[in-house]
């Protein structure tokens, strides 16, 4: 499984775990459909930051295959 730390492992449409800002400290992850890329570089050390279709934003822990 990816780790969502490389911006060109995710794309809009891919299905991901994020954490939320108000859940890092649980670690509580959050499954949804990646709308935008918000992650300008190419690659982040705790996961590229995304928005989903739903509107949440957080950095991607795992890439669901």
């Amino acid at each position: 499984m990816k780790d969502g730390t490389k911006r060109a492992d995710i794309h809009p449409g891919l299905v991901v775990r994020i954490v939320l800002k108000a859940d890092q400290r649980s670690g509580k992850l959050t499954e949804g459909v990646v709308k935008n890329l918000l992650t300008n570089s190419h690659m982040h050390p705790h996961g590229i930051k995304v928005m989903l279709e739903d509107g949440q934003v957080g950095r991607v822990k795992e890439i669901v295959e």
